[in-house]
């Protein structure tokens, strides 16, 4: 089927990941046959990213396994698939893209997908290059640092190369106590290594469950030989001979270690769009539905949109809102004038530690308070609500899949708190009707 004559004539999407497959996907699940570019500055076809940290890291998958499309089903795209070229600058007036090859490519659609890089310690100038700053794309290949046995954990180089030093009896720092953190921390005790978290929060990721499900995942790394170091940030990389030796922390204590990762968050990728004359700060400013400016949208870990149900610039780094922003935008592009819908999800988000499965759907960091519903930390499985402005705005789970994925209708329906859970005096651990009934 040919597009209609409203409809743009070539698309580029810019960054082959997780969105930039969705959009892609997306574009020709809904009609578009015309061309449609996808770039991407990693020498890989778009590869699943959660499984860096989990399955690849372990030794229990190979690349091969994190292929999220086969040759067989990216070719029946009809792609003009662009590898291993990094774009490096956007002028949206002439609607051209610039590649780092020197490849200019002219679009009436652009969809920027280009993701998020690894931040580093401040001030550690030993574990920093060029090549990892912010406004460097992500699509660029591996984040090394220039010293030997420092890492970030953002591409399949740098988990094969973190993999390579996780050998028993080798002493890993971790610094940060993220998802990331928390995952390679698990991984590396189960590969025999010896392993130091460093927390700039009281407990390893209390900002995003509370002190109470913090307390529980502190007590479970302790009890894995995890050593802990919280309420502290690290300063930097110690350094001799050229060589990672350990880790300084803003208390003055000095960790030692053979290999440090640095697992202290992401900054969207948005360096190579200066000049472009989109709005860039914390991300790619869109608005509800996703749109940037004239003929440009934006998807993944780089889109900044306007939340529909808050009015807050929002940007999530998560697999699935990667990919459900990704076919929302295809959605979009293709949509009659007027027609663009806007994106309002309930964000889910998942992680593996020792065998717990952490699930968490809605807002949960910045809570007003977050109770657990049904379960407990005690046996290590649990429901628990956020209250968010006196409604039910998250839900977190702990090997309790059933019952939290039931519990997500209650943050999509913005569900008053005292509906949700009483209005007193009920014990936390007794499950609600509530839950049930949804």
């Amino acid at each position: 089927m040919s597009p209609a004559p409203d409809l743009p004539d070539r698309i580029v999407v810019v960054g082959a990941s997780a969105a930039g497959l969705s959009a892609v996907e997306g574009l020709r699940a809904n009609g578009f046959d015309g061309p449609l570019t996808l770039v991407g500055a990693e020498r890989h076809a778009p590869y699943d990213r959660p499984p860096l940290s989990k399955q690849l890291l372990q030794g229990a998958w190979e690349p091969s396994r994190l292929e999220l499309r086969g040759q067989a089903a990216l070719a029946a795209l009809e792609l003009d698939l662009r590898i291993g070229r990094p774009a490096s600058a956007l002028h949206t007036g002439r609607r051209e893209l610039l590649l780092h090859t020197g490849e200019r490519l002219r679009y009436r659609a652009l969809v920027i997908a280009t993701g998020s890089t690894p931040r580093l310690l401040p001030g550690a100038s030993a574990a920093q290059s060029p090549a990892q700053s912010p406004a460097r794309s992500p699509e660029q290949g591996p984040v090394q640092g220039p010293v030997q046995g420092t890492y970030t954990l953002r591409t399949l180089e740098d988990a094969l190369a973190l993999r390579r030093t996780l050998r028993p009896g080798r002493r890993l720092v971790i610094v940060g106590s993220g998802f990331i953190g928390n995952e390679v921390a698990a991984v590396a005790r189960e590969l025999g290594v010896e392993v130091t978290l460093v927390s700039s929060t009281r407990t390893p990721l209390s900002d995003a469950v509370g002190d109470e499900i913090g307390a529980f995942l502190a007590r479970t790394h302790r009890e894995h030989g995890v050593r802990l170091h919280t309420g502290v940030r690290a300063r930097r990389v110690l350094v001799e001979d050229g060589r990672t030796c350990g880790v300084e922390l803003q208390d003055g204590t000095a960790l030692p270690a053979d290999a440090v990762l640095i697992a202290i968050g992401a900054d969207p990728t948005v360096g190579w769009l200066a000049g472009s004359g989109l709005t860039i700060g914390d991300g790619v400013h869109c608005d509800a539905t996703l749109c940037a400016g004239p003929g440009v949208w934006a998807a993944g870990d780089v889109a900044c949109w306007t939340h529909p149900r808050t009015g807050l610039p929002t940007r999530i780094e998560h697999r699935t809102n990667a990919a459900e922003q990704g076919l929302a935008v295809a959605r979009n592009i293709l949509a009659p004038p007027g027609g663009a819908e806007v994106f309002d999800p309930v964000p889910y988000v998942w992680s593996d530690l020792y065998g717990l499965r952490v699930q968490m759907y809605g807002r949960t960091r910045g809570a007003d308070e977050i109770r657990v519903v049904e379960g407990s930390t005690q046996a290590g499985a649990l429901v628990a609500l956020c209250r968010v402005n006196g409604l039910v705005g998250g839900v977190i789970g702990v090997n309790l899949p059933r019952q939290t994925r039931n519990s997500r209708a209650l943050v999509a329906q913005q569900t008053p708190w005292d509906e949700a859970v009483g209005s007193g005096g009920t014990d936390p651990a007794e499950p609600r009707a509530t839950l049930g009934a949804r």
